[in-house]
Parts: C-alpha cells; sequence; structure tokens
C-alpha cells in the first residue's frame, strides 16, 4: 500500500497525485505551515519537505522523499521505463524554476520585499526568465507532446505560477496553450488546488 503525504498546493505533490491517477494509493493531506501538519510532517521526512511516500508493505513501512526519487521508485515498483537523459534534463529545469518560485512565494508570505536590486532575488528572477523561455521552446518543439511525467511536471508548475500569480506569462505562448491543452484532463481536474 501507498501513502502520499503532502498538500493540495504543492506542484511537487500534485505532479505525483496527477501521475498517480491509475495507480492505487492514499493521499494524505496536510496542512505543512501549521503545528499539527509540521509535528506530523517531520515524521513522515526529516528534510520537513513534500512530499513524502510511505510504502507499507508485509507490515513494515519504507519512506522515500523527493517527487523525482519518488517517481524512480514507483516507477521500478511497476515496471516504467525510466526517463531518458533529455527527460532528466527537463526535470532539473522545471525544478529549478519550481526551487526558485517556492523560495520567493515563501519569502513573500513572510513579509520580505522581492527587491530587484537584492542579488538572491535578482539571480532567482533570471533563473526563471531563461529557464521559462528555454521550456516554451521546447514546446513549440513539441518535446512536451506525449502526457507523460516531464510533461505532467510541466503542467503543474505552469497552473501553479497562474495560481499563485507568481510570474507574468506573458508572451510564452507555447506554454500557455500547452496549459490550456491539457487543463480538463479528468486527473487535472480531480487535483485542481482552487478546489
Amino acid at each position: 500500500m501507498y501513502k502520499l503525504y503532502g498538500s493540495t498546493t504543492s506542484p511537487y505533490v500534485r505532479r505525483l497525485r496527477i501521475w498517480l491517477a491509475n495507480i492505487e494509493h492514499e493521499f494524505v493531506n496536510m496542512q505543512i505551515y501549521e503545528k499539527a501538519g509540521r509535528e506530523i510532517l517531520i515524521t513522515k521526512n526529516p528534510a520537513m519537505k513534500v512530499p513524502a511516500l510511505e510504502h507499507i508493505q508485509d507490515g513494515k513501512s519504507l519512506f522515500i522523499y523527493d517527487s523525482r526519487v519518488i517517481f524512480r521508485y514507483l516507477s521500478e515498483q511497476h515496471g516504467f521505463p525510466a526517463l531518458s537523459w533529455p527527460q532528466e534534463n527537463q526535470l532539473t529545469l522545471i525544478d529549478a524554476v519550481n526551487d526558485s518560485l517556492v523560495q520567493m512565494f515563501q519569502l513573500s508570505q513572510s513579509d520580505v520585499v522581492a527587491d530587484t536590486d537584492k542579488l538572491f532575488f535578482k539571480l532567482q528572477k533570471e533563473r526563471v526568465n531563461n529557464v521559462l523561455a528555454e521550456l516554451d521552446g521546447q514546446v513549440q518543439d513539441g518535446e512536451f507532446a506525449n502526457w507523460n511525467y516531464p510533461a505532467i511536471c510541466l503542467f503543474s508548475l505552469i497552473d501553479w505560477v497562474e495560481f499563485r500569480s507568481l510570474h507574468n506569462l506573458k508572451g510564452l505562448n507555447a506554454l500557455l496553450e500547452f496549459h490550456q491543452e491539457n487543463a480538463q484532463r479528468i486527473e487535472v481536474t480531480a487535483t485542481d488546488p482552487r478546489m
């Protein structure tokens, strides 16, 4: 039995929830910024990050941390093919944008103003702009034409950016079209953080 621990608003958790649509599992939604949620989270992942996967087998629990590691673990468990190196690179790009935006979002929730003259914010915004432009080009070139794990991760990122109003996607037409084309998939609507 699999238990996926996370929050409905995390793009890292959502990518797995979408991908796991046809694999039996239990999703445990936690409020990770509240005391009770933090107390549960530390027992599931000492890094105190979501997602965390618990695989219960023969009465024993194995915990797996990080969305990429969880994906790889479950792929091996179910005999799915490994990602290609270009797909691994796509995930690295997607995760770079996710990481930058998560850090800036958390700072904004802590009343820290994103001052573009400060090195931290300057570097994060530069990374986000460069990577989104690269991903837009890859979508234009058909590299996300198949609904697979990298495409799910890209969708989860773009939808989270839109949901949280984190970045202006104007001019990134391929990304916006990709988002619109996949927004009504049943596994996407079932995991919408707006619900």
